[in-house]
């Protein structure tokens, strides 16, 4: 199955993805994390508040196969949570871009952006990747 991936989003090497709207910023797994994790059946998400740095394990995603930290792509505070991932985590498996976001952020340094990968650079890295085999 061919990965899906949005082209409004940015990317991490750890599979997160970054979906920016004005000063603030969506934030959850890509296409190809949910797929290599499975089944996802819980996921955990931080306070909303709290803020984190760029790189910080933010939340945790448990499927029937593992844990997987999640690692944010953006330094900034939480300013919502997706609390229907607390009923229906599989969402994250059905519509990773859209329903099964994690959290909005408020976006501490713009200039970070610079440092996520484009859709090419993601697809490009996704594909490398794959042919290596997995993770």
């Amino acid at each position: 199955m061919a990965t899906s991936i949005s082209p409004d989003c940015l990317y991490t090497e750890s599979h997160e993805w970054i979906r920016v709207d004005g000063d603030q910023a969506y934030a959850g797994i890509t296409d190809y994390a949910q797929d290599q994790l499975s089944d996802i059946v819980y996921v955990e998400l931080p306070e909303v508040g709290a803020s984190y740095a760029k790189g910080d394990n933010f939340a945790v995603v448990e499927s029937v196969k593992a844990a997987s930290d999640c690692y944010l792509g953006l330094s900034g505070e939480i300013v919502e949570i997706n609390e229907e991932l607390e009923g229906q985590p599989e969402v994250v498996n059905s519509d990773p871009y859209g329903a099964g976001w994690f959290v909005r952020l408020a976006i501490a340094d713009a200039a970070e952006l610079g440092t996520l990968m484009t859709p090419a650079e993601y697809a490009e890295f996704v594909a490398k990747a794959e042919a290596e085999g997995g993770h």
